[in-house]
């Protein structure tokens, strides 16, 4: 087999595994929650230190890859990564398990930022498109079966196991890298900006701190000094990159409007429909009633809508622009989050499959254009670093997003329960309960009328961060039509065959 289909599979497999890493957690969230006792705040910390740390490292695993190799610094990712899954299963405390997320972090940001880049050395031409397409549908469908995998493996085995089954994956996936992938570097790489990436982290992750915790309210000390400090961090970041030759993130690529366009997507993508899936499993799971598989199973018309759909998208990429079918994808996003508000205390879970099922075909729409786009507006010995820029800003959109609507969810949660109590005889501990309830936990046993107020307080809840995830896709939808454009692409060359004298005819990217 060739050597650009050996690249094709390492990627794949390694990709596979690092996102489905992003929402396999939340079917498991409960058991992991009774098995260390662990708070709220501890079970969001699980998810959020993956998707934080990925955030933040990627450019610096751009960077590391351009100067030093994109195949060496991809197989030394998945070993992170593999290690970093296997201490996660083994993790024996909430801390420990934060700890281990984290490390998987490290392993997944250095994976991802190489891995367009190996893909974008690899293929030319029709192949190119095929690779792509495969990439995309692939990435879609990781985050989306998430849900289901982790549900599966936490009802018949048990949680730890949905960090075990990366370790085989991710030893073949390392094995595959040194052996058959070729390799590639940019010679101008730039050194690794530790200054830029110390604010660019510290601005993140006090973002997301204060996020989280403007649940109790926005006026808050520490919400406002987070906010304030991450404020002050990510306008230093900026700064700091103007102020070097060689930064690790060229801010001159924003002057393309294609670039930023592809940021905000990417952005928009994780941040509404992807990030909204977590809070879909908890309003199965804890207010509906079912077990992880159950509730997974219940989200498979995303996943089939997902994969059917990207794998039309691959096909329609050399004959649709880019930015109608990006732009086709998030209205679907949209209008599907829309269809799966109207949640009422005595809905049923069939009330979502509509907006689930439309919702994934805009997702599938969006992610395989979107994937060629992150690279296709550099020349490819910057793909490493146009690649590491588009995923961080996807893993940017996945934490803040899950954050900020943890906050609206808890807020309006609470707001809702204590209107519902205030008409009956609970109305004198109406805030008092309202305040001791967390949106990721079980009501358990409690009176009928508590129980009523409950459920219409969390579909409340539901229904308004529903409305935002919406408007968050539409806004990307008008971002995407504006902003990119074909011209903005980098003419990729065609290979001449052995023997010929004509020079290599310089095309475009199928994308456009």
């Amino acid at each position: 087999m060739d050597k650009k289909w050996w690249t094709l599979l390492a990627v794949v497999l390694s990709t596979f595994m690092l996102l489905l890493d992003t929402t396999i957690v939340n079917t498991a969230l409960p058991s992991i929650q009774r098995d260390f006792h662990g708070s709220l705040a501890s079970l969001q910390w699980v998810i959020d230190a993956y998707a934080l740390v990925l955030a933040a490292a990627l450019l610096v695993g751009g960077s590391l890859a351009d100067r030093f190799g994109r195949r060496l610094l991809f197989a030394i990712g998945n070993a992170i990564f593999t290690v970093g899954s296997l201490l996660c299963g083994l993790a024996t405390g909430s801390l420990f398990l934060i700890l281990a997320r984290g490390l998987q972090g490290v392993g997944g940001a250095i994976m991802l930022a190489t891995s367009l880049a190996l893909l974008n050395h690899a293929f030319r031409g029709k192949d190119r498109g095929t690779a792509f397409a495969v990439y995309g549908a692939v990435t879609g469908i990781a985050v989306a079966i998430g849900p289901l995998a982790g549900g599966l493996i936490t009802t018949d085995i048990s949680w730890p196991w949905i960090f075990f089954i990366n370790v085989p994956i991710g030893v073949a996936a390392t094995v595959i890298t040194l052996a058959r992938v070729s390799d590639s570097r940019n010679p101008a790489a730039v050194r690794v900006d530790l200054p830029g990436f110390g604010t660019f982290a510290g601005g993140l992750a006090a973002l997301v701190y204060g996020l989280i915790e403007s649940a109790d309210g926005w006026n808050q000390t520490r919400v406002v000094v987070s906010l304030i400090l991450a404020g002050v961090l990510l306008a230093a970041f900026v700064v700091i990159e103007f102020s070097q030759p060689r930064p690790m993130l060229d801010l001159s690529l924003f002057r393309k409007p294609t670039f930023t366009g592809g940021l905000i997507a990417a952005f928009a993508l994780a941040g509404s429909m992807f990030a909204l899936i977590t809070y879909i499993i908890l309003y199965l799971q804890n207010l509906l009633g079912y077990n992880a598989l159950d509730s997974g199973l219940r989200t498979t018309s995303i996943t089939l809508a997902v994969l059917v759909t990207s794998t039309i998208a691959g096909r329609l990429t050399t004959v649709v622009p880019a930015k109608f079918m990006i732009g086709a994808g998030f209205v679907c996003i949209g209008a599907g989050l829309l269809l799966m508000r109207g949640l009422t205390a005595t809905s049923v879970w069939t009330h979502l499959i509509p907006g689930m099922i439309l919702s994934g075909i805009g997702a599938g729409l969006v992610t395989v254009p979107l994937a060629a786009t992150a690279v296709g507006v550099v020349e490819p010995a910057r793909g490493g670093m146009a690649s590491g820029i588009n995923s961080t800003f996807r893993q940017v959109g996945l934490a803040t997003g899950i954050a900020l609507y943890g906050s609206l969810f808890a807020s309006q949660l609470r707001h809702g329960v204590t209107e519902a109590l205030l008409r009956t005889a609970y109305a004198p501990r109406a805030a008092q309960l309202a305040a001791a309830l967390q949106p990721g936990q079980r009501t358990g046993s409690v009176p009928a009328v508590v129980s009523g107020a409950v459920r219409a307080g969390f579909t409340s809840a539901e229904n308004e961060i529903m409305l935002v995830g919406a408007a968050v896709a539409l806004a990307a939808a008008v971002t995407s039509l504006v902003l990119i454009r074909a011209r903005d692409f980098v003419p990729m060359p065609v290979p001449v065959p052995a023997g010929t004298q004509q020079p290599a005819v310089m095309t475009a990217p199928m994308d456009q």
